[in-house]
């Protein structure tokens, strides 16, 4: 017992000393044009770090005081390697030959993955490269290799972090940076090959505290030695990636609902450490929890975090028709917590006009089961949402975000962002309940409220599907104006005062 209890002492104090080691270390014309996705977007590099936009709270600003709208698609394994060797490089030509800025980078805490997402092949124990720490043994782990020592990082975990957010930014591409992983000490595969399994590291330090066979309480009530481990790895990746201005954090992805302590701690965490080291503060986020809106977790717990960023969850709250955001925090709207794998363009319009940043869990052409309100396989469909991130992008470099607030008040469909007096867009979906009613000459009537809005505004129609444009005749301002959709689908309105 004595030997048992100077070994546990020995633990705290390696834990301890890592801990503190890495403390200190164009002229208007009438006609019709053609438009392409985001055409007119040249590659910038990224100017950050972003902070929350003091002018209009449900976006971030980068030094410069630009608003910087964030969408993109995101996949399991744009990290580390489970299911192959992931070609990053054409990941990323992928994404911007679709004019996306960002990237959601995963992370698994576990050493195997059986790859659940996927339906055919079905991957049973594949091996999750790389891993933060180093397996030195002595012994033998779960999975067959050696056990893990806690106090000891692997080089090339953090080498690959640094190069592949290095990568991203120097081609646009903001990055958020995933710390732990919820399903990895839930689902009882995953926990077997977890490194807080105490049959898995050299340090004598065990998760499951209760001996249930899952480490909940690694995400939900750490015992001091796991903490200080968590706290040492997170002061690691904020070493590692202290000046790269295109990060942002989150803690967890889709942990248990009892981990909002755990969560509000570590985010409270990150924040002060950069202070501490002097470190440029990069926005931390929250994301919802497992199971979405049927697993017992709340947004309000999101909505009152001392995150810089959110993504709540909930199918029938956010995926079609979603409320508008008020601005309390910057909201990146992610499918992964609202479908699993699921929306198309309709959503990331609807999110759009309704003050979202929308971002797209994306299988990248793998077959999938982890679906809410679609068919398993509908690559037109995913497709469909990959385009419209890129040209909601280039309309929110178009309109002047800071001003530009959603107004669905003021248009018959209820999606418009308006900078009330100058200018206008408006969202006509097609065919959905949302859509203004048809006459019965088969016409598609909108009206646009432009009280208070003198002068004249010129006028062009946007064909989503086919991305052309039509310019007409500009209008006069002032009071409740009507107009004829001129295209049979979803379709832009934008009005914009001429000068």
């Amino acid at each position: 017992m004595r030997r048992w209890a100077k070994g546990r002492r020995n633990i705290v104090n390696r834990l301890c000393l890592l801990t503190a080691l890495v403390t200190i270390m164009s002229a208007w014309t009438v006609g019709e044009t053609e438009v392409r996705a985001g055409g007119d977007l040249a590659p910038l590099p990224t100017r950050g770090p972003l902070r929350v936009s003091s002018d209009n709270p449900r976006y971030f600003a980068d030094s410069e005081n630009r608003i910087v709208y964030l969408t993109g698609s995101h996949s399991w394994e744009n990290f580390q390697d489970v299911t192959a060797a992931f070609n990053y490089q054409a990941y990323l030509d992928r994404l911007t030959a679709r004019h996306h800025n960002f990237i959601r980078m995963w992370v698994g805490e576990s050493t195997r993955s059986d790859a659940g997402w996927l339906l055919q092949p079905p991957a049973q124990d594949n091996p999750v490269t790389p891993l933060p720490y180093l397996r030195t043994g002595p012994g033998v782990a779960s999975d067959g290799g050696p056990r893990l020592d806690l106090t000891r990082f692997n080089p090339v975990y953090f080498e690959r972090l640094r190069a592949r957010v290095q990568q991203a930014g120097q081609r646009g591409y903001y990055v958020s940076v995933m710390l732990f992983q919820g399903f990895s000490v839930v689902e009882p595969h995953a926990w077997k090959a977890h490194p807080f399994n105490g049959n898995n590291n050299v340090n004598g330090i065990g998760g499951d505290e209760d001996r249930d066979g899952v480490g909940k309480e690694v995400h939900r009530s750490p015992s001091a030695w796991v903490l200080s481990a968590q706290e040492a790895y997170v002061g690691r990746v904020l070493d590692t990636l202290r000046d790269m201005d295109n990060v942002l954090y989150e803690v967890v992805n889709e942990a248990i609902p009892e981990s909002v302590s755990w969560q509000y701690h570590l985010i409270r965490f990150i924040q002060q450490y950069e202070r501490e080291h002097q470190y440029v503060a990069h926005p931390v986020g929250m994301t919802f929890f497992q199971l979405g809106e049927f697993g017992g977790g709340d947004n309000t717990a999101l909505f009152d975090s001392p995150a810089d960023w959110i993504s709540p969850g909930g199918y029938t709250k956010y995926a079609r028709n979603p409320p508008r955001a008020d601005g309390r925090k910057v909201i990146l709207l992610d499918t992964d917590h609202i479908h699993g794998i699921g929306g198309d363009q309709d959503f990331v319009w609807e999110s759009f006009f309704r003050g979202y940043n929308p971002i797209y869990m994306d299988p990248l052409d793998a077959p999938h089961e982890l679906t809410i309100g679609e068919p398993v396989r509908n690559e037109p469909q995913h497709e469909r949402a990959r385009v419209a991130m890129g040209e909601a992008r280039r309309w929110a470099t178009t309109l002047d975000l800071r001003r530009a607030i959603p107004r669905g008040d003021v248009a018959s469909t209820g999606y418009c962002l308006a900078g009330p007096g100058r200018e206008y867009l408006v969202y006509i979906p097609a065919g959905s309940a949302s859509s203004p009613s048809t006459d019965d000459n088969g016409a598609r009537p909108v009206t646009l409220n432009l009280n208070g809005a003198g002068g004249s505004f010129s006028v062009e129609w946007i064909d989503v599907e086919a991305r052309r444009a039509i310019l007409v005749e500009p209008i006069q301002g002032e009071g409740e104006r009507l107009f004829t959709v001129p295209f049979p689908g979803a379709t832009l309105l934008h009005l914009k005062t001429r000068s």
